[in-house]
């Protein structure tokens, strides 16, 4: 984050100087109540692992130890289609797997699944979520956090072609690599889409919107105002971001 950035975020959340977040900050959001959820002998699965990016970049060492899971559960198996994954040291194991190709695990081997910014990748949902149901034991819970369809984010990636997507956002927001942008397609990210794919007859739904910090814009006082002015405005299923937490029945 530039100083630049730095002062606009203070200015609009003075609280980030007690403990360095925000009180609507999106990461202490989904990792709290994703940590609300473990338990000690858990085994979980993180479904789109990568290289553990985030835990790299990230400097803030409250929303960190959020983060990560490791050494909360019995076990912590991270998976992901980039080989990048073999290299994560935030895993007590890693495996590779292929779109197409069903998860290297047996049947009802996980508590809980987690993936963060996965589901706008996900090219076939039914294929997807009957994966999901099979390795997850009844009583599992599936957390994941995305964008939006219909709130800022997802409106505005539609717009631009999947190949313009790394430049842009190296562009916008500090520290971001290509090799940590992958082709978005939205096919699970509105509660209907959801429901479609994960049916209320398996599932209990406990998803939710929320509009965390807005991301990309940090560096203009004005585009901020802006967004917090749309915000207001905007109705829940309008929020930014889409925070999915189910339970398998």
């Amino acid at each position: 984050m530039t100083s630049k950035q730095a002062e606009n975020v203070a200015r609009f959340y003075p609280e980030v100087g007690a403990g360095g977040f925000s009180h609507v900050d999106g990461t202490v959001e989904f990792y709290s109540r994703v940590n609300a959820l473990l338990e000690p002998h858990f085994t979980v699965l993180d479904l789109g692992a990568g290289r553990g990016e985030q835990l790299y970049r990230d400097p803030t060492s409250y929303r960190t130890k959020l983060t990560l899971i490791k050494g909360k559960v019995a076990k912590l198996i991270g998976v992901d289609v980039d080989e990048a994954v073999l290299g994560n040291p935030f895993l007590d194991e890693a495996k590779v797997i292929r779109i197409g190709e069903p998860y290297p695990f047996a049947d009802d081997t996980f508590d809980l699944i987690f993936c963060d910014w996965v589901l706008e990748h996900v090219d076939n949902p039914a294929e997807f979520a009957s994966e999901i149901a099979r390795v997850l034991k009844p009583g599992g819970w599936l957390c994941a956090r995305t964008p939006n369809r219909w709130g800022m984010i997802g409106l505005f990636s539609s717009l631009i072609p999947n190949d313009a997507h790394a430049g842009l956002l190296a562009k916008l927001q500090d520290g971001r690599e290509s090799r940590d942008v992958f082709p978005t397609r939205y096919r699970l990210n509105s509660l209907a889409r959801l429901k479609r794919a994960f049916p209320d007859e398996r599932w209990e739904n406990y998803s939710y919107f929320s509009n965390p910090e807005p991301p990309y814009i940090q560096r203009s006082r004005l585009a901020m105002r802006s967004v917090f002015l749309a915000w207001r405005l905007a109705p829940r299923h309008f929020h930014t971001i889409f925070n999915v937490f189910m339970r398998l029945k």
